[in-house]
């Protein structure tokens, strides 16, 4: 009698623990849907998450779905139900979220359980008993969400119980620790795969400030997003906010950014960066070239020329400033 063939939903990041869940799966002759989420916060190889998840799933043979989370996930940053973790990564809110998107496709597709790469104990606050239980719950996966690397600690999902996958084939790995994985990554023949890298820039203390400056002046949105990982950030007052960019590439985006009400600082013709000052007052524009000039070359002149434009042909001009002192600008960092 021939084997009724099963569907499953994987989460695939590309990284070693979703590609060794992923080949244990296979290896029990389950058709698998690939799943690979990004969002505006990854942290992603040189190569790119989605290039990773794509290179598994071709080695595999297995379908892939790529999903972008945008504007949903920055509902969930804004106000996550679970709080925060020691940064501003909202861990359990963000894989109840993701969760139910696969919930969303298995019901679509048919498929028998959802599963998932999670080590036990790997991640301190999405990754204990209590969370994965409360993930499981919320995104209307109990019984059904499996974690073959960590199977053997965890309670029977349903597919085990059913006979649908073989529990015994399964792992007890716990802890964050990534030997046991890379002696199943050897056992199995899995030769290439991204250094851990903690895939979210949420966990990081200085990108997170930027990100907590944005949700508790409510100007969370995707396009500030952007401009979180362009140049250095620095609060003026309640509402202005001033990007000094980095180098010539990030002095060009700056600029692309620009939009109506907006103000543009440079030291041109002379060696320096461009600022982008956004929801500015008049008494924004001096402290806002000052500290344009201070990242100049000529930051140990006693008068600077820097020159500023309002988008949208809203005028020009140029102001001669002393550069601010390393001090005052230190009040003003946010980083």
């Amino acid at each position: 009698m021939q084997r009724v063939k099963y569907k499953a939903v994987a989460l695939l990041s590309g990284g070693l623990d979703s590609t060794l869940a992923v080949n244990l799966i296979a290896r029990q002759g389950i058709e698998i849907i690939a799943l690979n989420f990004v969002t505006p916060f990854c942290r992603c190889t040189k190569k790119g998450c989605r290039s990773e998840a794509v290179k598994v799933s071709e080695n595999l043979g297995i379908e892939l779905r790529l999903e972008y989370l945008g504007e949903e996930y920055l509902c969930v940053l804004r106000k996550p139900a679970h709080g925060y973790g020691k940064n501003m990564n909202p861990c359990v809110d963000c894989r109840i979220l993701i969760f139910s998107k696969a919930r969303k496709v298995m019901e679509d597709e048919k498929a028998s359980f959802v599963f998932t790469g999670e080590v036990l104990g790997e991640r301190p606050m999405s990754q204990r008993r209590d969370s994965m239980r409360i993930i499981e719950k919320e995104s209307g996966l109990e019984g059904l969400l499996l974690r073959p690397l960590s199977a053997q600690l965890l309670p029977p999902t349903d597919p085990e119980r059913k006979g649908i996958v073989d529990r015994s084939l399964f792992l007890g790995i716990a802890g964050r620790s990534r030997k046991p994985q890379m002696r199943l990554a050897r056992e199995m023949a899995v030769t290439e795969y991204p250094c851990p890298a903690g895939g979210c820039l949420l966990t990081d203390p200085a990108y997170a400030r930027k990100v907590k400056d944005l949700v508790v002046r409510e100007e969370l949105t995707m396009e500030n997003v952007e401009l979180l990982r362009i140049g250095r950030h620095f609060r003026l007052e309640d509402s202005a906010k001033l990007i000094v960019g980095r180098d010539a590439a990030e002095n060009a985006r700056l600029e692309s950014f620009a939009r109506s009400g907006d103000v543009i600082f440079s030291t041109f013709p002379l060696p320096g960066p461009v600022a982008l000052l956004r929801n500015g007052e008049v008494g924004s524009m001096d402290v806002s070239a000052m500290i344009c000039a201070a990242h100049s070359d000529l930051r140990n002149e006693d008068e600077v020329p820097v020159n500023w434009k309002r988008a949208a042909n809203g005028g020009s001009g140029v102001l001669r400033v002393s550069p601010i002192s390393s001090a005052m600008l230190e009040q003003y960092r946010i980083c």
